[in-house]
Order: structure tokens, then sequence, then C-alpha cells
């Protein structure tokens, strides 16, 4: 469990479960990294074979990730969810969906939801990736780079819930000014640069 540098009694109670659940360990960032920062925290500190990740705002249901886990047969190397039908209000379903197929088509994508954080994936393809985003672009970035590394993806259909505790923090005009930014940044650096160089040597 990586605690993103939380101010409140997160640190306490993440380090009393480690205590009590030998299967929990936790892992602190002094300072806010945010979501990307988080994720790549947990890719790097992850021991066991297989990495599963999902958002823990209760819009997944972790027990989906029997749906998953089947997929991940000979060959396969990630197991990326979609979302049967997106649990959230109009404007944020209208905003995903454009997020959902611009990516999907200025960075050639292999999967149809690229916005889904429902991924069982093999650690040995995480660690052939070198991940560098700190905002939620990390998703794009990561499916990018896995699929530019020969991964190979299966997808499977999952359930998404309303929200019923909390608020996204994503959007404010902060948040999604810096998204977008990062978005065509890394489109830039992955693509467009790529492109342009190929025959030469340009390592990103």
């Amino acid at each position: 469990m990586v605690n993103d540098g939380s101010t409140d009694e997160t640190p306490a109670i993440l380090d009393e479960l480690a205590r009590s659940n030998p299967r929990v360990r936790a892992i602190h960032h002094e300072q806010n990294r945010g979501y990307g920062g988080a994720l790549r925290t947990g890719f790097e500190s992850a021991a066991k074979e297989l990495v599963f990740y999902t958002d823990g705002d209760g819009q997944y249901d972790v027990r989906e990730l029997t749906r998953l886990h089947p997929l991940l047969g000979d060959g396969v190397d990630i197991v990326n969810g979609y979302k049967i039908k997106r649990a959230d209000t109009r404007h944020r379903q209208v905003m995903g969906a454009i997020y959902n197929q611009l990516a999907r088509f200025l960075f050639r994508l292999p999967v149809r939801d690229v916005d889904c954080d429902f991924r069982l994936m093999r650690r040995r393809a995480v660690r052939r990736v070198e991940l560098v985003s700190s905002s939620g672009v990390i998703c794009v970035e990561l499916v990018r780079k896995l699929h530019a590394a020969g991964c190979v993806f299966a997808e499977a259909p999952v359930q998404h819930y309303p929200r019923l505790h909390g608020r996204s923090q994503f959007f404010t005009l902060g948040r999604v000014a810096r998204t977008t930014a990062d978005f065509f940044a890394l489109w830039l650096k992955l693509v467009v640069l790529r492109t342009s160089v190929r025959g030469g040597r340009l390592v990103v």
C-alpha cells in the first residue's frame, strides 16, 4: 500500500495494518507525487509474479479479478478490463469517452478502454518498460510502452459502479490543464519524435 504523502491518519493506519498482517507492506512518500508517482512506486516495489491494480474509490469490484485471471494464459502479458457501462455523471461520461478515443487514436493503443484502471499484468512485462509520468496519463504511457515492447494484451468486461464516498479530485481546472499538457507532451515524445527520427537512435 502506497501512502502518497497523506497528511491525515493514513500513515499510522497503514503501519498498523502492516504490523498486524504480514501480507501488507506500507510504503510512504514524504510528499505527494501524484497518481502516476504512486503507481510507479507500487510497480517498482512489487515482488510477486503478477501485478494487479485498481482504484480504491469503490467504483470497481476487486472480486472481478476472477474475470481477468483466466485470460492470462500462455502468450498473454496483460489483461485489461473495460467498463461495461460507465456509472458517472453525464459530463464525466462524455469527457471520458473523448479522452479514451483520442488516446486510442493518437497513441495507437491496443485496448478499447485505457481509462479503465483494472489491470492484471505479469511483473516481468512491467519491468520491461521505464515509466516517467506522475499524473493520470501514466495509464496511456504504460499501455503504449508495453505494446511497443511487444507485450500481448487480452481484455475482459468489468462492472463500473457509482461513487459512494468522497469525490474525484481530477475534475478541477488545474488538474485538467495539467493532464492535458502531460497528455500532449507524452504524445510528442512517444509518437511524433519517435516517428520523425525512425532509423536513428532516440531513447524515450
